[in-house]
């Protein structure tokens, strides 16, 4: 979760998928092991497709991230927040750390519940109790290979396995610390070649970020990215507090004192340095502003309005809460805080650009 996001971005726009092109993706079919991965939306009309790594050449995946409770059960939320805005999620982002074994049997039954078609998002914090470095140099081995076996006889579908999301807040740069940039890089890439190795095959590698310019510009953040050999997908995570007047200025929010240097919000900048990775809003929300009960309404129809000029970004999970933490006004991002807010919500749900066919 982005945790400080002030300021606003310029309103850029890099590509446009054309309406024919949409329509194609509503009524289009595509094979899950479809050639290519160009996340820019470029498939022709009538030949919408999902690939290999599961992205979709038009539109994107619809999920949720729902917040629960230490005992909550997981498709339980899930099952909720489609029975509150009336309709089938493609993706469930759930939050998983140290020695735990995934997914579980609760998230492994939403991806078997006939005809919902869900997938899974899954962070994985493996370095619980140890340092980047540590993982790097083998500590975690022994859990990578437990889970590698778990997943072969437990869950042989495609996943989304995100390591140790958004680390940009955690970064020391003291050598000794096991926590540099560039040790977070070689713990990504060691768990990557562990469970390679160790032969789970249905893993699609995911780095996210926090996406805040705060840490973008600085001279450790390069340092971070993995390779895109160990990445097949980029995330970030940003969130609408009430500065953020629309779409745009969610993709690509810069912080007012990057404003003045020209530099890019992160889907800018992931266009540059990450050209040919698939995007996901691995978690994204709009906080209820105090006294204006009609911005959250009027943001998820400016999403519906403005999404497809931005086609690298293939999947969105909703970050659906009533108190995120560290945010301001108590952190109500719930879809259905207000009677408008849910309509809204409703309706972006059934927008053309998030029924993709598989």
């Amino acid at each position: 979760m982005d945790r400080r996001m002030p300021g606003t971005a310029a309103r850029t726009v890099l590509a446009v998928v054309t309406a024919a092109s949409l329509v194609a993706c509503a009524s289009g079919a595509g094979g899950d092991d479809a050639a290519g991965d160009d996340p820019s939306g470029s498939a022709g009309p009538g030949k919408c497709t999902v690939s290999a790594k599961l992205v979709p050449s038009c539109g994107a995946w619809w999920g949720v991230t729902p917040v629960i409770g230490a005992r909550q059960d997981p498709a339980a939320a899930v099952r909720d927040f489609e029975r509150k805005t009336g309709r089938t999620v493609d993706i469930y982002h759930g939050y998983h750390t140290g020695p735990e074994l995934f997914p579980t049997a609760s998230e492994i039954g939403l991806t078997r519940e006939s005809g919902k078609h869900r997938m899974l998002v899954l962070n994985w914090k493996p370095d619980d109790g140890k340092t980047w470095k540590q993982v790097a140099q083998g500590a975690a081995d022994a859990q990578i290979a437990r889970e590698a076996a778990y997943l072969k006889t437990h869950f042989t579908k495609k996943f989304w396995l995100v390591i140790h999301h958004e680390p940009e807040e955690e970064v020391k740069t003291a050598p000794a610390s096991g926590k540099t940039a560039a040790d977070y890089r070689a713990m990504f890439r060691h768990v990557v070649s562990e469970f390679r190795a160790d032969g789970a095959r249905n893993i699609l590698f995911t780095m996210v970020y926090m996406g805040y310019s705060g840490y973008m510009v600085k001279p450790w953040f390069k340092d971070l990215y993995p390779g895109d050999k160990y990445v097949d997908w980029i995330g970030f995570d940003p969130f609408a507090k009430s500065n953020i007047k629309d779409y745009p200025a969610l993709v690509n929010k810069v912080a007012a004192a990057q404003q003045s240097l020209g530099f890019p919000g992160f889907y800018d900048y992931s266009a540059k340095y990450f050209p040919d990775k698939p995007l996901m809003l691995s978690e994204w929300a709009v906080l209820e502003t105090p006294g204006d009960p009609g911005r959250k309404p009027a943001f998820f129809r400016d999403v519906a309005k403005e999404f497809a000029n931005y086609p690298r970004i293939k999947a969105l999970a909703y970050y659906n809460t009533t108190h995120a933490v560290n945010m301001p006004d108590g952190g109500d991002t719930s879809v259905d805080a207000t009677p408008d807010a849910l309509r809204a919500f409703k309706a972006l749900g059934k927008s053309p650009e998030f029924k993709v066919k598989r």
